[in-house]
């Protein structure tokens, strides 16, 4: 049996939604909102195609709230999903250690770990083929970028995938790959990490490499941190993009669609939408007619009203957008958001359960 542990939604997730104290309570909402939405499901969906029976999620925020969403999903996907929740942050190993009797049975078979706030491909299937080749005790994939000394380079040998060392954010050229945020690991690995706050960039994974026993390989495809909103709606297109090359059946097509857009089957669109490129709009929500909308993600129960412009932002579960509204520039609305008739907003950023009743002319956050 093969396990999966999600770090990415708890906020102990380094430089993640925890970065500024101000914004966090609208991170926090985001990141959960995000984990439900097709990139989340698409993690688990190739994880259940090679074998997964179980998807156990790390978070320390509202819990209730991700176990009754996530009963859909399980029937939904045929896989079983239960969270480990943090009582106080642990970094990004500690939850592997506060999961263990989850992610431990008598096979001694190995588990995935992924990043919930990345987006890319995931040859999964192959990574477990590499994992069995070199006999290590710890796979991570790596992808390769233009501008190394943005990030922590790890540094491999080619020939193998052994990884040689981690150099952060190199001043001189080392190398141009850097953790992908997708792992395989030996149950061994537990035995390394204590129930702390832990890094298991910074901490386990380079002892791992000192015992030589660390292997990295190379991700195909694309790939991005989406943890920040505005990289969220590049990832989305890179996404998009994707499901296009694999002639995806789960695009919308129509005569209101322009370009990739992914259109849950329970939403309703009204007449004389005109809807994308790169727009995803999730379940249970209402595009009432004459609606635009680009470049957006429009979550869960959402209610859109006749002849609003959306483009570049992200319109949080249950919020409703007025009639004629326009949100524009990087705007995120929390959960529970009403947005006035005929309001602007360029570039806000409103946490949950607010009324808008005046256009917010220039990026700010409401409180």
């Amino acid at each position: 049996m093969i396990w999966y542990l999600s770090c990415g939604t708890s906020c102990s997730h380094e430089c993640t939604f925890c970065a500024d104290s101000t914004l966090s309570p609208i991170h926090l909402i985001l990141c959960i909102s995000f984990l439900l939405c097709h990139f989340s499901l698409n993690q688990i969906e190739a994880l259940k195609a090679i074998g997964v029976t179980e998807v156990v999620l790390a978070i320390n925020y509202q819990p209730e709230v991700m176990l009754n969403f996530l009963k859909d999903f399980e029937e939904k996907i045929g896989i079983k999903i239960t969270c480990s929740q943090e009582t106080e942050p642990l970094g990004t190993a500690g939850p592997l250690a506060l999961a263990r009797d989850k992610l431990t049975d008598i096979s001694g078979d190995p588990f995935f770990v992924l990043n919930s706030d990345v987006i890319s491909e995931y040859p999964l299937k192959q990574m477990i083929e590499f994992h069995k080749s070199h006999g290590g005790e710890a796979s991570i994939m790596v992808t390769k970028v233009d501008e190394p000394s943005k990030y922590g380079v790890v540094v491999m040998e080619e020939s193998t995938g052994q990884v040689e060392r981690f150099v952060e954010k190199p001043k001189l050229f080392v190398g141009n790959k850097i953790n992908a945020g997708i792992y395989l690991l030996n149950p061994s690995v537990l035995d390394r990490i204590e129930l702390r706050p832990t890094s298991i960039e910074k901490e386990v994974f380079p002892n791992i490499a000192r015992d030589k026993k660390l292997y990295a390989m190379v991700l195909p495809g694309f790939w991005m941190d989406i943890g920040q909103p505005r990289d969220y709606i590049s990832g989305l297109r890179l996404y998009l993009d994707s499901l296009k090359k694999k002639s995806s059946p789960k695009l919308a097509a129509g005569p209101h669609i322009i370009g990739n857009v992914l259109v849950d089957e329970s939403a309703k669109i009204g007449e004389g939408c005109l809807i994308g490129p790169d727009v995803a709009i999730g379940p249970g929500c209402v595009v009432e007619s004459g609606v635009r909308l680009s470049r957006c993600t429009v979550m869960r129960g959402v209610r859109i009203k006749k002849h609003a412009c959306i483009s570049s932002s992200i319109i949080g579960w249950h919020s409703t957008v007025g009639q004629w509204a326009r949100v524009e520039n990087m705007t995120i609305l929390g959960e529970d958001v009403h947005v006035g008739d005929e309001i602007y907003s360029n570039g806000g950023v409103v946490l949950p359960h607010k009324e808008i009743k005046s256009s917010i002319l220039k990026p700010e956050i409401v409180m």
